[in-house]
Formats: structure tokens, C-alpha cells, sequence
């Protein structure tokens, strides 16, 4: 029986979801917009790059003191090359992915006499010879360059031969032997962090092409026994291995010192820092602050909301770069975009890791914060070439091509960028005599 004057409750919507309902619908129609791979890039270019700039004069002004006078000699060299490497940044971005795919051959000829260059005339640092000296100033690092070569030549090849990839013959050969080569001359250097991001390169250049699983896992099986052998060869870098396996406990001064001083940086910045600038680690406590570990300055002065940003911007990377390499049409680039994106991301993610006492010491650098000119560069060509594959998205290329034609478009006009061209597959080959 319904009672009398009882009247019906009716469920009112309640904000909150109402709001996360509108917000989640914006960014999905966001999302779907024909230019947004091309303003993901750019965004993360540009927050990475501001964003190491401030660090290295940050991590950088006590040692530049010390050693120069000058509290602005480390950040003042980055922004020159800051100069180079936006001038490849806006050639990675114009030049077409013919002309460019074009160049891959001489590129990886390139790389290779560069590298038996540094084993004759480089410059060594830190028990690597893996520099070589330009006007007795500045310094330029070649195998930098060898893994955006590998990366393009080895598309190249991958590519040509995707039909029949499932043969190991054919999945194997060229690229792995040239590979190899490449391995051991930058053990010669010895260069181990360089080894292995090149080693990475080669398997996500297997992995994306369509190379057998078995064959990746027996690459990938053959190449941690080679690091390990590596490990092992050389005294610190065993040192730096035990040291990582037993704790930095027992050798505050020794192997482990790096290591644990860059944990008490992170533990003092706590959830927002000390403070732009007011970091203590810098202050001869922590070498490398501006290179190897100026994540561990980034923990310090800006504490964990500093650490997180650096890894929302990286992943919002990694997501933008396979966003694309599953747009693009044309398979050489495709192939391009997910190697590229993958020694992008796996890179920063070794360096954090060891930063953080997840990983030994390898010596790679954080790609756009850390210190270092030649890394700037590449990476600054790299992230051209990202942002060039955005503008060949299907949709993109409708748009662009249209606002070319209307005198809309900026973006275009200010940077002289030509209209992006549409991918057309090339024609078949005709069928040769069966024997």
C-alpha cells in the first residue's frame, strides 16, 4: 500500500561526475582533431626544452664557478648548441620523408667513419675516448648521431624486406651484422651506455618491422649476456654493478658514492623541493649534477611534482610517438617514429632508473635536460622528425593542404613549411619467370 503525501525522490546528477563527464569529452574531441600528434610534439619540444635550459643553469652554476669564474659557462655553452640543434629541429620538420629516407645510406656511411675517427683522433673523458675536439672549445660526440643512422637506414631495409621478414635469413641480414659493427667500435671507446641504446634501437627496429619473437628473444638473450660480459671486463664497471647489487652502503666513497648521494638529493626534496636554485647536492656532493644526474637535482629543488612532470612529459611522448607510427601511411616512416619514440623514452627511462636506485650506473643522459651539446642536437633532429611524421597523418595532410591553399595555416607560413604531400604506395613490381 503507497503511503499518502509520500512523494517520489528523484537522483539529481551529482557535479563532480557531471564535470569529469564534460572534461572527459572535451579531451576526446581534443584528441580526435587532425593536428593534435602535430601539438603534442611541439608541446613536449618545447616544455623539455625550456625545462633543461632552467635545470643545467640550476645543477650547473656551482661547478661552472668553481672551474671558470663564471656561473654561466655550462648553461651558456647548451644555449649555443641550442642554436644548431633548432636549425636541424626545423630541417627535421620540412625536409619530406622521400628525401629523407633517400639520405639513409650515406647517413650510416657517415656514422661509421666517424666512429673509427674517434678511435684515431678523439678526445677522452672519463676513461672513454668517444669525443672529438672541434677549435679546442667544444666537443662533439659521433655515436650520438649513429643511432638516428641506424635508425633511418635500418627502416630502410626493414621495410623493403617486410614481406618476407618471417624468414630469420632476411629478418637477420643486413642489419644485425651492421649492428655489430657498430657495437664493437663503440666498445672499443668503451662506451657502455651508448652500447646499449643502440642495442635498443636494433631490437625495437626488429620488433616494429615484424621480425620472428623467437629471433627478438634470442637477440635480446645475446645481448644481456654481452652487457654483462661488458660488466665484467673493466674494474669500475664492475665496482659500479657490485656496488648496485650489494648496496651503496659499504662504499659510501667508492663506486656507490655517486649513486647514494643522488638518493639523498631525491629524499631532501621531498613532495615540492627545497627550491629552484636552493638545491645542496650541487655543491660538489654530487658530480655529474648536470649531466648523468641532473634528475636527481630536479628531485631535490623541485621535489616530487618536479620528478612527475618529467615523467608525464615523457610518457605524453611515448603516447604521442605511437600515436603516430598507427597514423602515418607510409611503412618506412612508421617504422621510423615507433624506433625512434621507443630509445626516446627507454633512454630517459634508464636514466631515471639508476637515478632513482632501480638500475647500475650507465652513463646516459637525460634526452633535452640533461647537459650536453651533441645530445641536444640529435635529439632536437629527432623530435623534427616526429613532429615532420605528425604533419603526414592522413587527416593532418587534408588540412594542411587545404589551409596551404586558403593562405590559412601560421604555423606553415612562419616556419616556411611546405604542404605535406600524401603517401602513395609504390607500384608493384611485375612478377618475374617461376623456375
Amino acid at each position: 500500500m503507497k503511503t499518502q503525501g509520500m512523494s517520489t525522490r528523484r537522483s539529481r546528477p551529482r557535479p563532480v561526475r557531471v564535470a569529469v563527464g564534460r572534461a572527459g569529452t572535451a579531451m576526446s574531441q581534443w584528441l580526435s582533431r587532425p593536428l593534435t600528434s602535430l601539438h603534442l610534439v611541439l608541446g613536449v619540444f618545447g616544455l623539455l626544452t625550456l625545462f633543461g635550459l632552467v635545470m643545467v643553469l640550476s645543477a650547473s652554476s656551482v661547478e661552472s664557478y668553481t672551474s671558470g669564474g663564471s656561473s654561466y659557462d655550462v648553461f651558456t655553452r647548451q644555449l649555443m648548441f641550442c642554436v644548431p640543434g633548432l636549425a636541424l629541429f626545423w630541417l627535421g620538420l620540412r625536409i619530406s620523408p622521400t628525401r629523407l629516407r633517400s639520405l639513409a645510406p650515406a647517413s650510416l656511411v657517415i656514422g661509421v667513419v666517424s666512429l673509427v675517427a674517434v678511435l684515431l683522433i678523439g678526445t677522452e673523458r672519463g676513461g672513454a675516448k668517444a669525443w672529438i675536439a672541434i677549435g679546442g672549445s667544444f666537443t662533439v660526440q659521433p655515436s650520438e648521431a649513429v643511432k638516428v643512422a641506424l635508425t633511418l637506414w635500418g627502416a630502410h631495409v626493414l621495410v623493403a624486406r617486410r614481406a618476407v621478414m618471417h624468414r630469420w635469413r632476411y629478418a637477420l641480414s643486413p642489419v644485425v651484422p651492421v649492428t655489430l659493427l657498430l657495437l664493437l667500435l663503440l666498445v672499443l671507446q668503451p662506451d657502455l651506455g651508448m652500447t646499449v641504446t643502440l642495442g635498443i634501437v636494433m631490437i625495437a627496429l626488429l620488433f616494429f618491422a615484424g621480425a620472428p619473437m623467437r629471433l627478438i628473444a634470442g637477440i635480446s638473450g645475446g645481448a644481456v649476456a654481452g652487457a654483462v660480459l661488458l660488466a665484467l671486463s673493466a674494474d669500475y664497471r664492475l665496482a659500479r654493478v657490485m656496488s648496485f647489487l650489494n648496496g651503496t652502503e659499504t662504499d659510501n666513497l667508492a663506486a656507490g658514492y655517486q649513486a647514494r648521494q643522488a638518493l639523498y638529493s631525491l629524499a631532501d626534496g621531498g613532495l615540492l623541493g627545497v627550491g629552484l636554485g636552493q638545491g645542496s647536492a650541487k655543491w660538489s656532493y654530487l658530480p655529474n649534477a648536470s649531466n648523468d644526474f641532473i634528475f636527481a637535482i630536479i628531485g631535490e629543488e623541485l621535489g616530487f611534482v618536479g620528478g612527475f612532470a618529467v615523467l608525464a612529459l615523457f610518457a605524453t611522448l611515448a603516447y604521442t610517438g605511437f600515436r603516430i607510427a598507427a597514423r602515418v601511411k607510409d611503412p618506412w616512416l612508421r617504422l621510423v617514429v615507433a624506433t625512434s619514440t621507443t630509445w626516446l623514452v627507454a633512454q630517459a627511462a634508464i636514466n631515471i632508473g639508476y637515478v632513482v636506485g632501480l638500475l647500475p650506473v650507465t652513463g646516459l643522459q637525460l634526452p633535452l635536460i640533461s647537459s650536453g651539446g651533441t645530445s641536444l642536437v640529435v635529439t632536437m633532429f629527432v623530435f623534427g622528425m616526429l613532429a615532420n611524421a605528425a604533419r603526414h597523418e592522413p587527416e593532418a595532410v587534408a588540412v594542411l593542404r587545404k589551409q596551404s591553399r586558403t593562405g590559412q595555416g601560421r604555423l606553415s607560413r612562419l616556419l616556411m613549411l611546405p604542404a605535406p604531400e600524401p603517401y602513395r604506395a609504390p607500384a608493384p613490381r611485375a612478377a618475374g619467370r617461376v623456375r
